[in-house]
């Protein structure tokens, strides 16, 4: 019985032996790109236009169809591909048919800036700085005033990753007003009250502390009684009354 068996596992490995040397063996060197496709990962972006992406490829010389597979240099695709702002990741490689396949994965922006000088950009969720797309507007907190791009890659991208985190809040606030010491406001999506919300520390305590207001405090008064909602006190907060 045994005997049989290593019979059977030779013969078994002689015929996968035989199999892998065909599948694997090398491609004929005058074997031609049959196409090539690019294709963004399960996370779409509007940011990304494909065509837009081919053209680049395509102008720096580099598509691959039709060209033969052994003078085909996957790296510079790759780099052609990454010079696109609005991508983070890319692999280039040759399919068993002959083709070649382009995977991107594009950047994620949590926050659109608007500086009082300079352009205006987006940070993203790397804290990386993007600039606008002539495609798409990204549906995002707006950060305005006197920023610079350190204080936007730290402590605004900080609050913005909680902001993104929370699906209300990301919502609510609309807008984040920097002053010239750093401490800022919000400016509600629902609600006609500017937030003081100090600078960029405790961001869950201060939020937390407005959400017990929210529904403890405006829920009864109505959300137009107050002008002004000052959340830089511990343990506090403090309003300002329209009727005065």
């Amino acid at each position: 019985m045994k005997k049989v068996l290593v019979i059977v596992g030779l013969c078994l490995l002689a015929g996968y032996l035989i199999f892998a040397a065909f599948f694997f063996e090398d491609k004929p060197n005058d074997v031609v790109c049959s196409s090539f496709e690019i294709v963004q990962s399960s996370d779409t972006s509007k940011f990304i236009d494909l065509a837009e992406i081919e053209k680049t490829v395509a102008a720096k010389g580099l598509n691959p169809y039709g060209k033969q597979l052994k003078n085909i240099n996957t790296y510079n695709i790759e780099q052609a591909i990454l010079s696109n702002p609005f991508i983070k990741t890319t692999r280039v490689y040759i399919t068993g048919s002959g083709a070649v396949k382009a995977e991107i994965t594009a950047k994620h922006p949590i926050l659109r800036v608007m500086p009082d000088s300079g352009e205006s950009y987006y940070i993203d969720n790397e804290a990386n700085v993007m600039p606008l797309s002539p495609h798409f507007t990204a549906y995002l907190p707006v950060a305005t005033g006197h920023i610079t791009r350190p204080f936007a890659q730290k402590e605004l991208f900080q609050l913005a990753s909680f902001l993104q985190e929370d699906s209300f809040w990301n919502a609510q606030i609309e807008q984040i007003v920097v002053g010239a010491n750093n401490e800022i406001e919000f400016i509600p999506r629902v609600g006609n009250q500017r937030i003081l919300f100090g600078k960029i520390e405790n961001i869950d305590k201060k939020l937390d502390k407005l959400m017990v207001f929210y529904r403890k405090g405006l829920n009864e008064t109505g959300w137009n009684r107050y002008n002004v909602i000052n959340l830089k006190y511990e343990n506090q907060v403090v309003c300002t009354n329209n009727e005065k």
